[in-house]
């Protein structure tokens, strides 16, 4: 299976996919005629038209799977650029490898990796970088009739430090770009009314048109009895100020079903308290709230319902790049959820569901990217058996 990741040095040579865009020009004719919207928050020089996406025919036929535990994820869909080289600064880095990512399009892809059912609901340019990542969740047996290509913007990109322990830094290429363009007639709510879980960030708060159609798609869902599924993945050089993610974050938390958050995210949400102390966690638990989960990274995770808490402990792997790891586990643990509802009932069940999602971000960190590292439900249960062997 390709996927896309290829090593990129800056030293004048010219990359080109035309082979790719010409197969994808087939299933995406030439953007019609639209009209521009006004719209005084951003450039006159960028159209806002509606250009409606359509699901990519896999080459050898859909696979099966069980539509009545589909998992739709909301948001972005990027490239990420991440040296070739961990511990250097962007300036010093020799090359960088480009890999598809973006933390809803990596939870729809890790989701299908793992034998679940999936689809994408996001929009990006209509450039080179857009038909990849549309071939990319073509390949992945994602369903991308959600995806919407907008012929104004870009597809957004990002730059990824990678520090000596694989730890990240990122600097973002959106201004606007075209995930931040979504509009609430684009959504394809259809799509949205038939999943079991409908998951997604905060980055699409950011801004309008986006935040309107982040808020109509989770409305739709909630209306239809759908599991909400929230990780703010927080991106603090997105935001206009530190208080403004707070706010922005805060401003869905009590109608998310489930909500999946890093230490580091409970401490800038409660503005430096302990993340460690189940009485500061337990302020973030809403009163409809049906499961919080707390990522550890290597330490595994926390788990907090109305009725039972505890932790399951991670698997040790070496780091190489811990991008998309943290998607990985929600990819794991909606992958468990989406079959089988009652395990947010079922402790002995949940416990067994979270060391599944541990695994599955544990194995993401072993590899540069986030998408190309995804596991496959083999490779995990594999690992999971060697961990207790």
């Amino acid at each position: 299976m390709a996927l896309h990741a290829t090593a990129f040095s800056f030293t004048g040579v010219s990359t080109s996919s035309k082979a790719s865009r010409s197969s994808l020009l087939s299933v995406f004719p030439a953007p019609r005629r639209c009209t521009v919207k006004a719209a005084s928050q951003y450039p006159p020089s960028i159209p806002r038209c509606k250009i409606q996406g359509r699901a990519l025919p896999s080459d050898n036929g859909p696979l099966e799977k069980d539509e009545s535990s589909l998992v739709v994820c909301f948001g972005e869909m990027l490239i990420d650029f991440v040296p070739t080289i961990s511990g250097l600064s962007l300036a010093e880095a020799p090359a960088f490898k480009k890999a598809p990512g973006g933390a809803p399009a990596n939870v729809a892809v890790g989701i299908s990796r793992l034998g679940g059912s999936s689809a994408f609901i996001g929009k990006v340019g209509e450039d080179e970088f857009g038909y990849m990542l549309a071939e990319i969740l073509k390949e992945n047996n994602v369903n991308s009739d959600g995806m919407r290509f907008d012929p104004g913007a870009r597809t957004a990109l990002a730059f990824v430090t990678l520090r000596k322990d694989g730890e990240r830094e990122f600097m973002f290429y959106r201004n606007p770009s075209a995930d931040m363009l979504l509009q609430e007639d684009e959504l394809d709510l259809e799509l949205i009314r038939k999943a079991k879980v409908f998951h997604y960030g905060s980055i699409s708060l950011i801004t309008e048109p986006c935040k309107s159609a982040h808020i109509a798609a989770a409305k739709a869902a909630k209306d239809a009895g759908v599991i909400l599924s929230y990780d703010p993945n927080l991106r603090l050089p997105l935001w206009p100020s530190a208080e403004s993610a707070r706010e922005g974050i805060l401003s869905i938390w009590d109608t998310a079903d489930i909500i999946k958050i890093s230490e580091e995210e409970i401490s800038f949400l409660t503005q430096g308290e302990d993340p460690y102390d189940d009485n500061v966690v337990r302020k973030l638990y809403h009163p409809n709230l049906k499961l919080l989960l707390v990522t550890e990274g290597p330490e595994g995770c926390r788990y907090y319902t109305k009725d039972f808490s505890g932790r399951v402990k991670g698997i040790k792997v070496d780091a190489v790049d811990t991008t998309g790891a943290g998607d990985a586990f929600v990819a794991g643990i909606l992958s468990q959820l989406a079959s089988d509802v009652s395990l947010l009932q079922d402790e002995g069940k949940l416990r067994d569901a979270l060391s599944f999602a541990n695994a599955c971000g544990a194995l993401t960190v072993m590899e540069r990217g986030a998408i190309p590292a995804l596991p496959t439900k083999e490779v995990v249960l594999n690992a999971l058996l060697k961990s207790v062997a």
